[in-house]
């Protein structure tokens, strides 16, 4: 019989969800902090000694810290819980069983994103006086066009965006591929912004700070933007454009969404475009298809 604590078996977890489950870096990273408060809480126990009385003063001691943790970000930390003790179970320790876990009840999450004046307001902020301004208003259009999260669009390299086919593929969360689409109107500013360029940089956004090592003259990379400097561009550009709402890549994205099942679009086909791995996150839009129910109810029933 083993005698391993949960110390030396949260490291053979983390290892399992990076090898067998591929897990993103991200996430081990997550699952690594989350659990690590879990054994400052509970000492170095073996399996057996987590019960269910544990955990519920564990979520108590998390809602009582001096950082005011929220409600989600408590969750986030008995999910990561749930998920080494699915992975003991699996593996026949005995242990709570993680489905007698419940998470605290939140209050349901609201979809901030712009209309369509607003979003045309923000595109036509841009000052296109300089290449900057071409990049600038390709990312605004390539965020709103594709739905991409911030992590995927600045990953993004010229050679994989296919402007022919106006399609391209990325890898999202859990490093999951899918192919993501783009508009004719989003083409149209990716070719007049790569027009300005005159490097062989692999990059699709780059700065236009000065070449500062071998590595910028080979392929860009530290030319690359960082995801910081993408938010920046977004919140920069809606204060130009004089809007009120806190503007950023993430609300482009719920945009996208938003503009899709407003106009018809099957939440299913909308699940796959986001890159959601379970239809319950995609729900967080069903304020859009319930105003959209309303209309069709409306107009075909008097």
């Amino acid at each position: 019989m083993s005698t391993k604590k949960i110390k030396e078996l949260i490291t053979d977890f983390l290892e399992h969800a990076e090898i067998a489950k591929n897990q993103s870096e991200k996430t081990i990273e997550n699952y690594q902090h989350y659990l690590s408060r879990f054994v400052e809480f509970a000492g170095d126990i073996s399996p057996k000694e987590i019960t269910l009385n544990m955990v519920q003063k564990y979520q108590l001691h998390l809602n009582r810290l001096p950082e005011n943790l929220g409600k989600k970000t408590q969750n986030y930390h008995i999910i990561a819980l749930r998920a080494f003790l699915k992975y003991l179970t699996k593996n026949d320790y005995a242990t709570l069983p993680p489905e007698k876990i419940e998470l605290a009840k939140i209050q349901e999450r609201t979809v901030e994103f712009l209309s369509r004046e607003e979003l045309e307001r923000l595109f036509e902020s841009v000052d296109l006086n300089s290449p900057k301004g071409f990049r600038n208003r390709a990312i605004l259009e390539t965020l709103y066009s594709t739905g991409l999260r911030v992590s995927e669009l600045n990953s993004l390299n010229r050679k994989q965006v296919d402007l022919k086919r106006r399609e391209f593929m990325v890898r999202g969360k859990g490093r999951k591929p899918r192919i993501v689409f783009i508009s004719d109107r989003c083409a149209k500013w990716l070719e007049e912004y790569l027009k300005t360029r005159t490097d062989n940089f692999e990059p699709l956004f780059i700065n236009y700070g000065r070449t500062r090592s071998k590595d910028d003259i080979s392929t860009g990379e530290k030319r690359r933007l960082t995801q910081y400097t993408i938010q920046d561009i977004v919140r920069q550009s809606a204060r130009y454009a004089g809007l009120v709402k806190k503007v950023t890549p993430h609300i482009l994205r719920h945009s996208f969404a938003t503009e899709l099942l407003h106009n018809g679009a099957d939440i299913r086909a909308v699940q796959e475009m986001l890159g959601h791995a379970s239809i319950t996150t995609t729900q967080i839009y069903t304020h859009v298809t319930n105003s959209r129910l309303k209309e069709v109810h409306k107009k075909y029933l008097q």
